[in-house]
């Protein structure tokens, strides 16, 4: 089944293992986390950026400033999941995300988790809020 896809939007799939669930076989909740964080990166990613390269020039790092999740259903072992973002706002030195982590079933998706995260960008030797630098913040703006 395809996701639908918005201009500000990216997805990726993600398979449960046996190491992210928790004794009751479900997903140990601390994992979403790690998956909105993967999309969040593979995002960047895909707009042309990588962490590493930003951090060596021009020396920023993008850092988690706040989290709000909502937790709806488990996910499984085995579990063939969908976990996108969409990009609410851009300010300054600070974007803001909703997103997702999404299970097909039958033919619909249903939502497992929402949230939103609110990322910010810091020079990466002081840890000091700074501007998105221009050349991507002209690539971020192109996709709202």
């Amino acid at each position: 089944m395809k996701h639908p896809q918005k201009p500000n939007a990216f997805t990726i799939p993600i398979r449960i293992y046996y190491e992210d669930t928790d004794a009751g076989g479900v997903v140990y909740y601390a994992n979403y986390l790690k998956f909105l964080e993967r999309c969040r990166t593979e995002w960047l990613r895909g707009i042309g950026h990588q962490q590493a390269d930003l951090l060596r020039d021009p020396g920023i790092a993008f850092v988690v400033r706040s989290v709000s999740v909502d937790y709806l259903k488990p996910a499984r072992l085995d579990d063939q999941l969908v976990v996108g973002l969409e990009v609410e706002k851009i300010g300054q030195a600070q974007i803001f995300f909703r997103q997702h982590i999404r299970r097909a079933a039958g033919g619909a998706w249903e939502e497992l988790v929402g949230a939103t995260i609110r990322i910010v960008c810091v020079d990466s030797a002081k840890m000091r809020a700074t501007p998105i630098p221009a050349l991507l913040r002209s690539k971020l703006e192109a996709l709202q």
